[in-house]
């Protein structure tokens, strides 16, 4: 009896005092890392820098990062699309999911209050009897009735910090949810700028083919012209109506291609494919931004979603080792009911209060070690969730060096692209005066249109990638869901938490 004293006591003391067994989470250190890219040299310190942008490291990124394309055709169905996206609406909706399962794993740290009311009307067979003061025979009553109103009251106190714990999991649960949420913002707008991209590259290409197909016609146009007069031969001239046949060919794949573009912005957009009303895109309706926020390396691992989500999994992991401690103490129960009964026939069934209270203490003895493995096993899920946390950090890492390496190989495929265009350019113009004085060499005439047809589309691929790697930095470094003024405030309720 002493023993079952000291344990509540201890029992209840430890529940005042707010403790909770197992290991509490510590967000895991950012990584001491100076830059992205390896530096090219001992005494380089631009290893992040970009040729032809400028660098602001440190920089924050804006929450419409989208707006620093400078493209209002772009940030309108960016703006668009994620109001009516429907994998952003679910992933709103596992937000809320999330959030009503948290709420409910509080309710075990409160009592059970439950209410009930039982009636019941019974007949039943009554010996004869005499009245002693009359003589007269009775027989009393065949048929009485019976209500009982009770309140039952039940109680789990959370002695060791077990549902504590749970409450702890479910919470990460919702971070984990909400950054999940945040990748899927990320996701979609950075997957509408690109689709705006690749159709401006697509209508870019098509547009150079075009071009090149009305001077490679005109070339047609003269080298038969130059046949009738007897200047070139018919092989000449059927040589070239190969060269535009095969020219003409690339348009029907690309032209493919931006139709799947349209249907690709009617999906993220929330539309149906056959909605014109769509906005289309050309290259020059961007502009590259001035400067470039690069983030510091120590703040990466707060603004990606996917390690923020990461490290939510780790934390719920890590609550789960404190569950599996608490399952194996002595669980505590304390009950009470109280209420009362009412009877016509008091003889028979008796009216009055009742009531009813007590209390348990659990502890069990052998499971063949079934509790002890759970907690090793959760132990071992914390280390699972550690190593794929840390995988997800170097992951972005890499992700953010990849996108800066990209950024500086566009730089030079630019300005090559630029000047092969030039060459190619000049090589066909002045190929085409000596057409014009009959000095005609197809072979070289067919490898010049070759190389200006080339070149023309290398300069859209390279504007195009430019444009695309800019918006993969920005995806890249997190997006900015931090300036957000409904993150903000989630933000802010999870530290007041």
């Amino acid at each position: 009896m002493r023993q079952v004293h000291w344990l509540t006591s201890f029992a209840v003391a430890t529940l005042l005092s707010g403790c909770a067994v197992g290991p509490d989470f510590k967000t895991p250190p950012a990584p001491q890392v100076g830059s992205y890219l390896a530096s090219p040299g001992p005494n380089s310190t631009n290893a992040d820098q970009v040729p032809d942008r400028k660098i602001n490291r440190g920089g924050d990124i804006p929450a419409q990062w989208w707006d620093m394309l400078r493209a209002r055709k772009l940030s309108r169905l960016v703006e668009d699309s994620i109001a009516h996206n429907t994998d952003l609406a679910a992933a709103e909706a596992a937000v809320r999911v999330a959030q009503a399962n948290a709420l409910a794993q509080r309710g075990a740290l409160f009592p059970n209050v439950d209410a009930g009311v039982d009636a019941s009307r019974q007949q039943i067979a009554v010996m004869p009897g005499v009245d002693p003061s009359s003589g007269a025979v009775t027989t009393g009553p065949s048929r009485f009735s019976v209500v009982t109103r009770q309140v039952s009251v039940s109680f789990v106190p959370d002695v060791w910090g077990g549902i504590r714990r749970q409450i702890e999991t479910a919470d990460a649960e919702v971070e984990a949810q909400r950054f999940q949420r945040e990748g899927t913002y990320l996701t979609l707008a950075s997957n509408v700028a690109l689709a705006a991209i690749e159709e401006a590259r697509l209508h870019g290409q098509i547009a150079a083919i075009n071009r090149i197909l009305e001077l490679k016609t005109d070339l047609l146009r003269i080298l038969r012209r130059q046949n009738e007069i007897g200047y070139t031969t018919l092989l000449d001239v059927t040589t070239q109506e190969t060269a535009v046949a095969q020219t003409r060919l690339l348009l029907p794949p690309l032209e493919l291609q931006l139709a799947k573009q349209r249907h690709l912005f009617a999906y993220l957009s929330g539309r149906f494919s056959n909605d014109a009303t769509l906005p289309s895109f050309r290259l020059a309706d961007f502009r590259l931004p001035r400067t470039l926020p690069l983030s510091l390396p120590g703040d990466l691992v707060r603004q990606r979603p996917d390690i923020r989500t990461a490290e939510a999994t780790l934390r719920g992991a890590n609550a789960g080792i404190g569950v599996a401690i608490a399952n194996r103490l002595p669980q505590i129960t304390l009950s009470a009911n109280g209420g009362k009964t009412w009877s016509n026939v008091p003889e028979l069934s008796p009216t009055g209060a009742i009531w009813l209270v007590g209390g348990g203490v659990a502890q069990k003895i052998f499971d063949a070690g079934t509790l002890a493995a759970k907690q090793r096993a959760a132990e071992e899920a914390t280390n699972q969730a550690l190593a794929q946390y840390r995988s997800v950090v170097l992951a972005a890492f890499q992700n953010v060096a990849d996108v800066l390496k990209a950024l500086q190989s566009d730089a030079r495929a630019i300005e090559a692209a630029t000047a092969a265009k030039a060459a190619a350019e000049r090589n066909v113009d002045l190929i085409r005066r000596q057409l014009d004085q009959g000095q005609v060499n197809v072979t070289i005439l067919i490898e010049a249109q070759r190389a200006y047809l080339d070149t023309s589309l290398a300069l859209v691929d390279a504007q195009a990638a430019r444009l695309a790697d800019t918006v993969a930095l920005f995806q890249a470094l997190g997006g900015g869901w931090w300036n957000r003024a409904d993150s903000r405030a989630e933000m802010a309720a999870i530290s007041a938490r």
